[in-house]
């Protein structure tokens, strides 16, 4: 909703400052124009970019506007998913996972967190180091520098189809003088016309300007931002896991592992010790009570 609103102010403002001035809305339809930049933008992007890129980028462009804040129930299924999970390592040891972590969609385990379940790359992650630490002796610092490696890789790939669309706002302007040119070229071959007709077609060459900065500064770079900012609220998640991993390898007490994961996640939606305590204690009272 707000990043609809925020369109909303774009467009109303520019616009509307522009009817302000006394400006001709007419003048300011110029297919042509916006066929030449928006086609030279859709073309360099599926020149520079595999496939996989051009997908992932239309998925986080829809999300961008769906995308729903994770807030304390979120924070409060990955967290608690993570305690029992180790819980269980603490007493029955990693084999006992593999039941879980190999279809977690048929997990009872899983199912009980419905809303980490539903995000891929979040499980895909856990479901792989859990199976990864279950597979052999491994150090601290080595899963340390395993799981590092693994979300550099991750972020860079998740990254890419905002870097990419930002560069294409950044030349936006440039396909704007593009068309801008050609307009010239059409008023130059009309120069023998009236002063109206040449007037328009100068009009019509400036509109692509317009169009090439607008497009550039009111449109791609807030929304690649916009992607690039609910990428990293993704990784935060992940950041969580591997330091909650790293912790516990590294002989935390379950409670304390969590915790250090705790204070990876974003500040505007990171619980409280105190809120963890409270979450831990209700989850022992009603497993004593099963």
């Amino acid at each position: 909703m707000q990043k609809v609103l925020g369109a909303f102010i774009i467009i109303g403002c520019v616009l509307g400052g522009y009817a302000m001035a006394h400006g001709d809305m007419r003048m300011l339809w110029q297919p042509a124009e916006v066929v030449i930049i928006l086609g030279a933008a859709l073309g360099s992007l599926v020149v520079g970019n595999p496939k996989e890129v051009l997908i992932e980028m239309l998925h986080q462009i829809k999300d961008v506007f769906a995308y729903k804040r994770r807030g304390e129930e979120f924070q409060r299924q990955l967290l608690m998913l993570l305690y029992e999970l180790l819980e269980m390592v603490d007493v029955g040891g990693l084999k006992v996972l593999d039941s879980h972590i190999e279809e977690p969609e048929q997990s009872d385990l899983f199912v009980r967190y419905p809303l980490i379940l539903q995000e891929k790359n979040l499980m895909a992650f856990i479901a792989d180091n859990f199976r990864l630490m279950a597979m052999g002796k491994i150090t601290a610092h080595e899963l340390e520098g395993f799981l590092e490696q693994e979300l550099e890789a991750m972020e860079h790939a998740l990254l890419q189809p905002a870097r990419s669309l930002h560069k294409i706002g950044e030349a936006m302007p440039g396909f704007g003088i593009l068309a801008a040119i050609m307009g010239i070229i059409i008023t130059m071959g009309s120069i023998g016309g009236s002063v109206a007709e040449i007037g328009a077609h100068v009009a019509a060459a400036l509109v692509g300007t317009f169009l090439g900065i607008f497009f550039c500064y009111c449109l791609m770079d807030p929304l690649s931002n916009a992607m690039s900012q609910r990428i990293k609220t993704e990784l935060s998640a992940l950041e969580c896991v591997r330091t909650t991993l790293v912790a516990h390898v590294a002989g935390k007490p379950t409670l304390l592992a969590v915790d250090a994961g705790r204070k990876l996640i974003e500040q505007d939606v990171k619980p409280a010790f105190r809120q963890l305590e409270k979450w831990v204690t209700q989850y022992e009272e009603e497993r004593d009570a099963a």
